[in-house]
């Protein structure tokens, strides 16, 4: 037997226990409650089928002034640790489910030249030979 159709036999014994009922309507029931619970299983198989594809493409979805969330859309200048746990996902788990390399940046283009500029600019591996010696 079927678990909607088991689910539904459940739903109408416990009705039929606390009110008296026809054969007529406890038929008419099971069949309602089956059909119901079959449709709502549908719908959460469609639901995670359209989460599991991405909101943007994968390999378009760091840009030069954003990044999109490949779970909801939402462009951002750098993907945080916090919006990541909105979607119950880790940086890594993230990186891995979108197929990025994991040493990949959630960050722009434009911010992660800049920041790659500044330590450039600040020569702190100099710093540290000074600091050795």
């Amino acid at each position: 037997m079927e678990d909607h159709l088991k689910q539904a036999l459940e739903i109408v014994k416990a009705q039929a226990s606390v009110r008296n009922m026809t054969e007529e309507e406890i038929n008419s029931m099971i069949m309602t409650v089956s059909k119901g619970i079959q449709s709502v299983l549908a719908q959460s198989e469609t639901l995670e089928k359209q989460e599991a594809e991405p909101a943007v493409d994968p390999k378009k979805s760091i840009k030069e002034r954003s990044i999109a969330c490949l779970e909801c859309g939402k462009q951002f200048r750098v993907m945080t640790k916090k919006h990541l746990a909105k979607h119950g996902l880790t940086p890594e788990e993230y990186k891995k489910k979108w197929g990025f390399k994991p040493k990949t940046s959630l960050i722009c283009k434009s911010l992660s030249r800049e920041r790659r500029n500044k330590m450039k600019d600040m020569e702190l591996w100099k710093k540290r030979e000074m600091k050795a010696h």
